[in-house]
């Protein structure tokens, strides 16, 4: 009996002790489902054993719980460790569907299989206690039922807190992060041997989670079959929400098409929150993200870069570029193709993914896992990583001559090109756009420009393309009358923006190359695309106003040089003079304000900002620092130029729309309509005036993070208080007190 009890004891029944379970199946009898936990012990002794007394009973199937225990924890690993699914993998698409069919999904798990590794180690033990306790009672002359339960006794501490863990794995399918999860929130329990048996079993855990980050941060590849792991792809998510086939299509499509390093970078890999264990910070888990991208850009350079990183090499006389960029680069192709995998291995060396190698296999052979030496670790492969990203995109890829000349281009530093462009395309930008031309007739202008302004040493212009967006109304013919809302399909704007009208929709691109594309994202370029509308709108109403006036006092000092003999047409010349001082009073007053704002975008928002943007890019060594810094740039551009201020923006433009009918009407001012035109103007724009000075002074954007830079603008409008007197009404509207304005 005692050898029965001990077959029992591995999970082998018998004649004596029987199993409930397979008993009720062969009579035909089904146990309920929902019985408890308790219940479910179903090793028992046989009901005819009569000699044995009741107090026996019981310590017996006490002591057989354990052999129960032991079945469906071996039970359990031979079902996690099982590794028939990899021949499925071999088999048919057809074959395995008809397996699916017929209800035998096998979902395997990666983090399970180790769990039952960990379950099998601790089940060896237990069979070496129960193998010791044979030879003990093999070795007693008269063998006690108390030396079985001696010898067992710490095992019912261990043995049904496991079982539990494996029912609530199975009942939950509780895989990858949250299985982690789970025995980490095990581990804290007051028995310590209960304790170092959950700990061994997360240690078993975390030996596939350092797998995974050491394929994904060393070699940047994602290595997690059953979507276990916390980083997961971006056409997983896709799946989970169902997308529909054409979107997908068209998804694939245009992923064809992109640098698959671009698409990884932007859109390709994602923090699945599901797998992500709590005792990991999610800041922990973005440094993680970022490592990984950046060691697949690392390991996976563009051929194209390849190409031209070596032709760089070679010493390319400067100044003669353009003319080399054809002849001389077939003259370079016999050899630099040999150097392409040195250069990729340059840019991460052997030596520093051993480094990070050795600092997860360090945390791997840690029998517990501590947070603050992960973190510290992650911390330093990220580092790692990012510094070399830097030296990619920094160095390699000469990202300081690019922003200079996105500031060049987009920012209108290079104010001579565009002051040549406006004037070359004033005459055509008075006319409506031709939705078929416009573009066409806008690269005229434009290549003009370039030829008298820009120099062959100038290498960042045959980037710079000039849009047009297609809109969706027609310009109306009036220039007086011109349109109140256009609907353009750009795609750029923000919410908090005008909806630009005719010429006001032109948009500048910029080509950037592989890796430089990983720091100007098309949302980044987009909003240099926002700047660059307000600015050019500014510069072309600063230069209408100072081209009228130009071009009316020519046309007065000619007639005053014709007339001036002529007593009659000299008074009536002069007359008419007298009548339009008020206009160019009023004229002054814009091109005051306009001149004003020109002067602080340009002065006290773009060159400081860029100073500081220059000194951080000199300071930092990291990638994502200075992704940081770049953005809190553009950041500032926006905001310190109201951009993001619906209220003052909306008003600005409104005046630099004002300012424009102005001109275009006062070089016609015979007729008395056009007169009553320009007296409705200058009163609009008198309104306008006021509801600026208004908001700049008004106590919400007194309290605001916007409010220094709003009081300099204030500063410089008002700096002898004439903007705020003319504000408040000194200067009345024309059409009521005409004589009163000075001369």
């Amino acid at each position: 009996m005692l050898h029965e009890l001990l077959l029992a004891l591995l999970g082998y029944t018998g004649d004596l002790i029987i199993d409930e379970r397979e008993q009720h199946k062969s009579l035909g009898i089904n146990l309920s489902p929902d019985a408890p936990v308790s219940e479910d012990r179903t090793f028992k002794l046989a009901p005819d054993l009569s000699f044995i007394h009741p107090s026996e009973r019981d310590l017996i199937e006490k002591v057989i719980t354990l052999g129960f225990y032991y079945r469906e924890l071996d039970r359990f690993a031979t079902k996690s460790r099982d590794l028939s699914w990899i021949r499925s993998t071999n088999v048919s698409p057809l074959s395995r569907t008809s397996e699916l069919l017929k209800g035998k999904p096998q979902k395997s798990s990666a983090y399970g299989r180790a769990i039952a590794n960990g379950i099998v180690e601790i089940l060896s033990v237990y069979r070496s206690a129960v193998l010791h306790i044979e030879q003990i009672l093999l070795s007693d002359p008269t063998p006690i039922l108390a030396t079985v339960i001696q010898g067992l006794n710490k095992f019912f501490v261990l043995l049904p807190p496991l079982y539990e863990l494996i029912l609530e794995i199975e009942r939950d399918d509780i895989r990858g992060g949250q299985l982690l999860n789970l025995l980490h929130k095990r581990c804290h329990c007051g028995v310590p041997e209960l304790q170092a048996c959950i700990q061994r079993l997360l240690w078993h855990g975390h030996q596939v989670m350092y797998n995974q980050l050491a394929s994904w941060m060393v070699y940047g590849i994602l290595q997690d079959q059953h979507g276990e792991f916390f980083i997961r792809r971006q056409e997983d998510r896709d799946v989970e929400h169902e997308a529909s086939p054409s979107d997908m299509v068209e998804k694939l499509a245009r992923m064809s098409t992109d640098d698959a390093s671009l698409t990884d970078w932007h859109l390709g890999f994602h923090i699945f929150l599901d797998m992500l264990p709590d005792y990991i910070h999610m800041r922990v888990a973005e440094s993680i993200l970022f490592a990984g991208k950046a060691i697949r850009v690392l390991r996976n350079p563009s051929s194209a870069f390849r190409f031209q990183d070596t032709l760089n090499h070679q010493q390319i006389p400067k100044g003669s570029h353009r003319v080399q960029g054809l002849t001389g680069r077939f003259s370079f192709q016999k050899e630099p193709f040999m150097d392409m995998q040195l250069i990729g291995e340059e840019l991460l060396p052997q030596s520093e993914a051993d480094k990070i190698e050795a600092m997860l296999q360090e945390l791997k052979e840690s029998s517990e896992f501590h947070k603050r030496s992960f973190e510290c670790a992650v911390d330093s492969i990220r580092a790692i990583a990012a510094s070399h990203l830097w030296q990619l995109v920094v160095v390699r890829a000469d990202l300081n001559g690019h922003l200079k000349a996105l500031k060049d281009y987009f920012l209108l530093a290079k104010g001579d090109f565009f002051q040549c462009f406006l004037e070359e395309s004033r005459q055509m930008m008075r006319l409506p756009p031709r939705q078929s031309t416009a573009e066409a007739d806008l690269m005229v202008p434009f290549q003009l420009a370039a030829i008298k302004t820009i120099g062959d040493e100038d290498k960042y212009y045959s980037r710079v393309s000039l849009r047009m967006p297609s809109f969706g109304i027609t310009v109306k013919s009036s220039q007086a009358d011109l349109p109140k809302e256009k609907t353009y399909a750009d795609g750029i704007l923000g919410s908090s923006e005008m909806s630009l009208e005719g010429w006001d929709g032109i948009a500048l691109e910029y080509s950037v190359d592989w890796p430089l594309q990983l720091f100007f994202s098309q949302e980044v370029l987009s909003k240099y695309r926002r700047v660059f509308q307000y600015l050019l709108r500014l510069k072309r109403t600063q230069m209408e106003l100072e081209k009228s006036w130009a071009s009316v006092m020519h046309q007065d000092h000619t007639d005053f040089a014709q007339h001036r003999n002529d007593h009659i047409n000299c008074t009536v010349s002069q007359q008419r003079r007298q009548r339009s001082r008020p206009m160019w009073r009023i004229r002054e007053h814009m091109a005051f304000l306009i001149r004003n704002l020109q002067f602080y975008i340009q002065v006290d928002v773009i060159e400081s900002q860029w100073n500081v943007l220059q000194t951080h890019i000199q300071e930092s060594h990291d990638f994502t620092e200075l992704v940081g810094f770049h953005q809190e740039y553009l950041s500032a551009l926006i905001s310190q130029s109201f951009l993001d201020i619906g209220s003052v923006s909306r008003i600005l433009d409104s005046i630099m729309k004002l300012c424009l009918q102005f001109c275009w009407n006062i070089e016609n001012q015979e007729s008395s309509s056009n007169t009553s035109e320009l007296e409705r103007i200058t009163e609009e724009f008198n309104k306008k005036s006021n509801s600026l000075y208004t908001i700049l002074r008004s106590s919400r954007l007194a309290g605001s993070q916007r409010a220094p830079f709003l009081r300099r603008f204030l500063l410089r409008l008002n700096f002898n208080s004439y903007f705020e007197a003319t504000a408040r009404g000194v200067l009345n509207v024309v059409r009521s007190r005409p004589s009163s304005l000075p001369v």
